[in-house]
């Protein structure tokens, strides 16, 4: 079994709520340019992922974005640069149809797709150095991590750390229903449906969709999201992809980042101990919003909080070079 641990987060006295833990970030921090390289994983199915790798300095450690995100992200192109600096080789995946060019197929990505993420890691584990130290993945990006983690035999990852994920999926739909929170319903939907829009400009859809009525998650995963991607409707999507049910079965150190006052979700959201499988630590915070945690005694002067605290759990499981192997020199998806 897992544990719950008590995180030493401590909000700024000036950021007081879930909302604007949320937002700071989001409109005030300043977005890094690290050079970056291009790679694209083919995959099995005809379509393709693409990578964008950081200089190599260091073991590589994977980053996976959330719903709709991508480089200009707050978290992480900040993350990149703070990983790179600390002497980490940053290996940032775009998810399936999300790094600027239309994937070929009809379908997507989605909350649950951890077959896209193996095949990535595979790709990555045949290379010289071996499979990457770590990977991380935020909100959506972190759901399907957890996902890959619990339904394989031997993930092909030293450690994972995973933030602010929605564990039960339609929680977080419902929850988005909810006072302020339709804001970012309404904010990401309109990006998904801007995204279907610029798909299927060129292509028939195959499925009957008038993507200018849908107005919430609900509607859009089980119109466009279940269809597209193989579900019987949405609530077999929610069911199959959420991760809260795949947690019992993740042996791989992991470290699980979240605050009780996420916007996105329910405190009921959180999963127990007892659903935790024997790698997975999950820190809670009473407060820290959703890929905030924002610190700090003055405004001009925030305290990123969260990649500290990645840093330091990366320093944990990270093996001196002298002891590295030939392929990477750390044992995927090993315990401590």
């Amino acid at each position: 079994m897992g544990r719950i641990v008590a995180s030493d987060f401590r909000p700024a006295w000036w950021l007081p709520g879930p909302h604007l833990q949320t937002l700071w970030p989001t409109l005030a921090r300043v977005r890094p340019r690290l050079p970056l390289t291009r790679r694209r994983v083919e995959l099995a199915d005809g379509d393709f992922i693409d990578l964008r790798l950081g200089p190599a300095t260091g073991p590589r450690v994977v980053v996976i974005h959330g719903l709709e995100g991508d480089l200009n992200s707050h978290y992480t192109g900040t993350l990149l640069e703070v990983l790179a600096g600390a002497g980490y080789t940053p290996v940032f995946m775009h998810l399936r149809g999300c790094s600027g060019e239309p994937n070929r197929l009809e379908r997507s990505y989605h909350s649950g797709s951890s077959d896209d993420l193996a095949q990535v890691l595979a790709a990555l584990a045949a290379d010289p150095e071996g499979p990457p130290l770590a990977a991380i993945g935020f909100s959506l990006g972190g759901n399907l991590l957890l996902k890959y983690l619990g339904e394989t035999d031997a993930p092909l990852l030293g450690t994972a750390i995973a933030v602010s994920v929605p564990f039960v999926l339609r929680d977080a739909m419902l929850r988005l229903e909810l006072g302020f929170s339709r804001v970012y319903r309404g904010y990401l939907v309109d990006k998904l449906r801007a995204a279907f829009r610029r798909k299927f400009s060129e292509r028939p859809c195959p499925v009957p969709v008038e993507i200018d009525r849908i107005r919430d998650f609900n509607q859009f995963d089980d119109q466009v999201t279940a269809p597209l991607c193989g579900f019987a409707g949405v609530f077999d999507y929610y069911s199959r992809a959420s991760s809260r049910g795949y947690l019992g079965g993740i042996r791989t150190p992991t470290l699980v980042v979240h605050a009780r006052d996420d916007p996105f979700m329910f405190p009921s959201t959180v999963p127990f101990d007892h659903e935790l499988g024997p790698g997975v630590t999950l820190e809670l915070s009473r407060r820290g919003g959703h890929v905030g945690f924002v610190s700090g005694a003055l405004p001009f002067r925030p305290v990123y909080w969260l990649e500290g605290r990645i840093l330091r759990h990366l320093a944990e499981h990270r093996i001196p070079d002298s002891s590295r192997g030939a392929r990477g020199g750390h044992r995927a998806g090993a315990m401590p």
